[in-house]
């Protein structure tokens, strides 16, 4: 946890999924921001990183917790540590019966091998507090994703098998592939219209 200015109110913090659990491994990151009424009132949690999970808004990447979300249920003694640490149990242990992401809760459900595929889509971009070297997963959309990919493709089509093929030997290729040599012409190009 790192404080985002001097004045101590907005905070960058980062958690881990719980060993064993299905966010094991993932590193997600949050940001933290406390009002002037604090510790009357709750500070407001938001992801950075929005993970598939039922209990977090897809939109918002608000987490969905008591505490958080009800000022009258809000305990003063509660530190930033316990918050974090009631934020990792949550991605561990979803309650299905008050999801915000209802696909997610249809999913883990219904087939928790895709909602596994799904959570793993959800690591974190690189930060600067973080080792380098690291491996982060990000969302991305699936328009960025093919763009990418497209720009980098290296199974690019040869100049010279963009032009018709211009058969040296036209019988041996119609016997072997049970074509009939009429098909081709005798400038041994193909005929396009046969």
């Amino acid at each position: 946890v790192i404080p985002t200015k001097d004045n101590l109110l907005e905070w960058l913090a980062e958690v881990q999924g719980l060993k064993d659990s299905l966010w094991e491994g993932a590193v997600l990151q949050l940001s933290i921001k406390y009002t002037e009424e604090y510790n009357s009132v709750p500070p407001t949690l938001i992801f950075n990183t929005i993970p598939f999970h039922p209990n977090v808004d897809q939109h918002s990447g608000r987490p969905c917790i008591d505490f958080l979300d009800n000022p009258k249920e809000w305990n003063g003694k509660l530190t930033m540590s316990s918050i974090l640490l009631a934020i990792q149990v949550m991605l561990s242990n979803p309650e299905l019966e008050n999801a915000v992401n209802v696909e997610a809760a249809e999913m883990l459900k219904n087939n928790i091998s895709l909602y596994r595929q799904m959570g793993h889509l959800f690591q974190n971009p690189q930060s600067e507090h973080t080792d380098p070297q690291e491996k982060r997963i990000t969302t991305i959309s699936f328009e960025d994703y093919h763009r990418m990919w497209s720009g980098i493709a290296t199974s690019k089509a040869a100049e010279h098998f963009k032009a018709p093929c211009k058969m040296i030997y036209p019988t041996f290729i119609g016997n072997c592939c049970g074509w009939k040599a009429k098909n081709v012409k005798e400038t041994g190009e193909w005929d396009e219209n046969t």
